[in-house]
């Protein structure tokens, strides 16, 4: 790609999600994951995290995924240290390795976790929430009283690594999220100091609306794009009435 000087800077987009993540990984790293259950997530680079054989991480995202979808591969392969988290349902082998003490969990409310993760991309060691206050959560923290109110500080998100997925992206990482995948995946975005995304679209400079974009180039540093499997994670639905 060429800037208007005409100096040469290297191209964001990679072949696949294994070139993508080629250097970035190493064992006790620190990985946030965009997604909400299984909307959003960024399956390509699991599989090729899953794949690297690296061990002993630390991942923040809303929920762990299924047993055999999503972040779920990771725990099956024991590659997971640490889960930070809000949801822990829906994933059976995650509830063993955690009751069995093979898995630490660092539980955190949703809203505290997508402020934390806003928090640490913007610079922001720290906040100040009542949200926990009296609970397990709480335990450990500082305690601070605002107004007659008690809140806890709680710690920005700064990751080694941020994996997102989005709709469509342009050649400098200008990233558009489809409705409901947009959830984790911004905030997870601007707190890794590297961030990866896998998107279903590149298209070419200047074919995103720029007052549509969800997140700025700046954030971006590889893509990948791939096809994706679109799941639902729980189906409901209502019995037909007899006619």
């Amino acid at each position: 790609m060429a800037t208007a000087g005409g100096m040469r800077m290297k191209s964001k987009i990679y072949a696949t999600a294994a070139e993508a993540l080629e250097g970035l990984l190493h064992d006790g790293m620190f990985i946030a994951a965009g997604g909400f259950g299984l909307c959003g997530i960024p399956e390509l680079l699991i599989a090729a995290i899953r794949e690297s054989g690296v061990k002993n991480l630390t991942i923040a995202s809303n929920n762990a995924g299924v047993d055999d979808f999503g972040l779920g591969l990771l725990l099956q392969n024991r590659q997971v240290k640490k889960m930070i988290s809000s949801y822990v349902g829906e994933n059976a082998e995650f509830m063993r390795q955690y009751l069995s003490g093979e898995l630490e969990l660092e539980f955190t409310p949703q809203g505290t976790l997508a402020e934390r993760m806003r928090a640490g991309g913007a610079g922001i060691p720290g906040f100040y929430t009542p949200t926990g206050v009296g609970t397990v959560i709480a335990e450990g923290k500082e305690h601070k009283e605002f107004d007659g109110r008690t809140y806890i500080l709680e710690r920005g998100i700064v990751a080694d690594l941020a994996i997102v997925k989005a709709w469509k992206a342009d050649p400098s990482g200008n990233l558009v999220f489809r409705k409901t995948a947009r959830n984790f995946n911004v905030p997870a975005a601007t707190c890794g100091r590297v961030c990866v995304a896998e998107v279903e679209q590149i298209v070419p400079l200047g074919g995103l609306d720029p007052d549509c974009i969800h997140l700025p180039g700046i954030y971006v540093h590889r893509l990948v794009q791939g096809p994706h499997e679109k799941r639902i994670e729980q189906r409901t639905v209502r019995k037909r009435e007899a006619a």
